[in-house]
């Protein structure tokens, strides 16, 4: 199994349904009362992209895109339909912060916050992304990971970044069905995708 670093093609994720799911274990006492314990420190996305597909001409590339990828064995980036961005859909320099300075440390992990929940960006659009220091904007290189390098910042300056991301996912299922309604319409019953966290 491998990452591929290619794109799920955004004719065919256009109108994809999906997002965040929590994997929570619920046990109800004889009280009446519950327990609830999940595993997961952050929350999984999963999609379904079935119906980005419309023709004959959507379904080869479909085909084409699952048999490349081996099916469910290599993952590959995709493009969430609502959530992609680290702020508004026009990055900014302050949208998120990534870390603060200390004197020494030059590398930051790309991160986008909900609320008290951080969630690390490891695919980030390179041409969108905006790294600052105190609000100016620096030189930076950006490494596999969402990792990005910069200076040393100095103590306690606030380090932010703006930017446009893919999750990586893989397809959670081992086979397509597909059929022909018309002699130009196809439908599909399942584009299944779930994320993966990393990237294998």
């Amino acid at each position: 199994m491998a990452f591929h670093d290619v794109s799920f093609p955004l004719t065919l994720a256009f109108g994809a349904s999906g997002g965040p799911t929590r994997a929570v274990d619920i046990v109800e006492l004889a009280s009446g009362r519950e327990t609830r314990n999940t595993a997961q420190s952050r929350a999984r996305r999963r999609y379904n992209a079935m119906t980005g597909v419309k023709s004959v001409e959507d379904a080869r590339m479909l085909s084409d895109f699952f048999e490349a990828r081996s099916g469910a064995l290599h993952s590959f980036r995709f493009r969430d339909p609502v959530d992609h961005s680290s702020g508004s859909d026009q990055p900014n320099l302050s949208d998120q912060i990534i870390g603060t300075g200390d004197g020494t440390t030059t590398t930051f992990q790309l991160a986008k916050r909900y609320s008290d929940v951080i969630r690390p960006i490891t695919l980030p659009i390179p041409d969108s992304l905006l790294v600052a220091v105190n609000g100016v904007s620096v030189p930076f290189s950006l490494a596999e990971g969402g990792i990005v390098e910069i200076d040393a910042p100095q103590f306690g300056a606030s380090v932010t970044a703006g930017f446009l991301f893919d999750v990586p996912v893989r397809f959670d299922t081992d086979s397509l069905t597909l059929s022909l309604d018309t002699h130009s319409a196809v439908s599909v019953t399942d584009i299944p995708l779930i994320e993966v966290f990393d990237h294998a």
